[in-house]
């Protein structure tokens, strides 16, 4: 994968940095972007004391206009027309008339000690599509609001790694983002077939294809993605797409997910989930292009999801197949790294695991990790682990939360909800350390059935329970539970 941080145009000269993501760090993604009304405009939220923003006068509620005459209309704009030494700025300040001129300077190399209210100062770009397999046409008719607003904005793909299906970008974006070089984009792709990708994504269709086809002209990095749909892009459909992908080199992944449904869904009621051959069928029919991609480039390239192995009942690939996780946060070896994680922790580390399970020894408690039901087998897998290495009970339990909230085939830790989870733990919690994944809350801590973790904690504590929230790696869950216990 490219450095974002080294973005060059078509030519040879050298860009601004424009900081691109990086899509293993979950505070850069979108779903945990606050859920707050955002203002449009470039909204100062804080200025780093001593910096040149600081100095130059610069404060929180402040809006900067514009940046050597051009106005912003996102963090990439402030990236470009702000990259030099200088930076001749035009600010508003609430409750004042009009507006005034400011000049930050700086060292080389040096930030300007500016944060903003959002990445986007002119609003998110919302989808054009008619998706059958949209999740947010799934949702339960009291879900909160926010969680309908359909985003397809190629900016979010380059800064957060959304994936983005490039049916409303115009003729001027197109520009943008190839002599800017805003790479790598990742593309929803779904289908090649113009028909079959209307029947999928709505009459909008032509255009994505249109735009990914000029960006890998344009020698841009794509990361792709493809929603299997069983009967409708699989198939006959599936191999054709993957044509077309393999003839395309810019497309350094392409990540096959299998299509998720709700109990809410109007169209769907069954998947992969519960089809082991068809599963079995999309593994077979993508393991030619991963050899030859193996053997040609040196790179698997085709990546199937960590559902397909499950849904399929056939254990995942090794690390190495997963070309360094480029599209981890897709569902890409997630199970495959923490499979990996736990063996090596427990190696490693098993004297502090044993400190562990010693100190909740001490208080008579036990761990109980919270996870969805598709991550229960890895998890206990884990507590296996630990309990091998430490030739005992290491007093750490697994439960799974069944999702009733969304129902259909729901069963990832991340769309764990209050409700359920509430419902399904214990009522009696007077010896139990709850381990929360932080997975399951968004940037505001608040659950996708508005709840919010402070109110959860207060919940498990009125149970006489302890409450840990932590990130469900391996490592994390250690450290968390080094520093808590005890």
């Amino acid at each position: 994968m490219q450095d974002p941080t080294k973005i060059a145009d078509t030519g040879s000269a050298v860009r601004p940095n424009l900081g691109g993501r990086d899509t293993r760090d979950k505070s850069s993604r979108a779903d945990y972007a606050s859920t707050r009304p955002q203002a449009n405009g470039a909204w100062i939220e804080s200025v780093l004391p001593d910096s040149p923003a600081w100095e130059a006068g610069l404060e929180p509620g402040m809006r900067i206009d514009s940046v050597e005459g051009h106005p912003l209309g996102d963090v990439i704009d402030w990236r470009w027309y702000a990259d030099g030494d200088v930076a001749d700025l035009t600010v508003t300040v609430p409750g004042e008339e009009g507006s005034f001129a400011c000049t930050l300077e700086r060292e080389s190399g040096q930030d300007w000690g500016v944060d903003f209210t959002d990445v986007l100062f002119d609003g998110i770009r919302t989808c054009v599509n008619a998706c059958q397999f949209c999740f947010m046409r799934m949702l339960p008719e009291d879900a909160r609001a926010s969680l309908s607003v359909r985003d397809d904005d190629y900016r979010l793909s380059f800064l957060q790694g959304n994936f983005v299906t490039l049916t409303n970008v115009g003729d001027d974006d197109l520009r943008r983002i190839i002599d800017w070089r805003l790479e790598p984009m990742n593309v929803s792709i779904h289908a090649i077939t113009p028909q079959v990708r209307r029947e999928l994504i709505g009459r909008n269709a032509d255009r994505g294809i249109e735009v990914l086809q000029a960006l890998c002209e344009a020698g841009l990095e794509v990361h792709g993605q493809i929603v299997v749909c069983a009967g409708i892009n699989d198939g006959d459909e599936l191999r054709a797409t993957l044509d077309w992908v393999e003839a395309h080199p810019n497309i350094r992944s392409l990540a096959l997910v299998p299509m998720g449904y709700t109990k809410y869904s109007k169209r769907f009621s069954s998947s992969f989930s519960e089809d082991v051959e068809a599963s079995r069928a999309v593994v077979k029919l993508v393991e030619p292009y991963q050899a030859r991609a193996r053997n040609e480039l040196g790179i698997t390239r085709f990546q199937l999801s960590d559902e397909f192995y499950l849904d399929a009942h056939l254990p995942v690939p090794p690390a190495q197949s997963y070309d360094g996780y480029p599209q981890f946060y897709d569902g890409i070896g997630m199970l495959r790294s923490f499979l990996d994680e736990s063996v090596q922790l427990v190696a490693e580390r098993a004297a502090d695991l044993g400190a562990i399970t010693d100190r909740l020894a001490q208080e008579d408690r036990r761990a109980l990790l919270v996870c969805g039901e598709a991550a229960q087998d890895v998890n206990l897998r884990l507590v296996k682990l630990w309990e091998e290495a430490l030739g005992g009970d290491p007093r750490v339990d697994v439960q799974a939360i069944r999702n009733d909230y969304y129902g259909g085939d729901v069963n990832v830790t991340g769309l764990i909800v209050s409700e359920d989870l509430l419902a399904q733990l214990p009522q009696d919690l007077s010896q139990t350390l709850v381990v929360l994944p932080s997975v399951m809350f968004n940037f505001d801590h608040m659950t996708l059935d508005g709840d919010n973790q402070d109110h959860i904690i207060e919940e498990l504590e009125a149970r006489a329970g302890r409450v840990l929230v932590t990130d469900t790696s391996p490592t994390a869950l250690l450290e968390a539970l080094q520093c808590n216990i005890g």
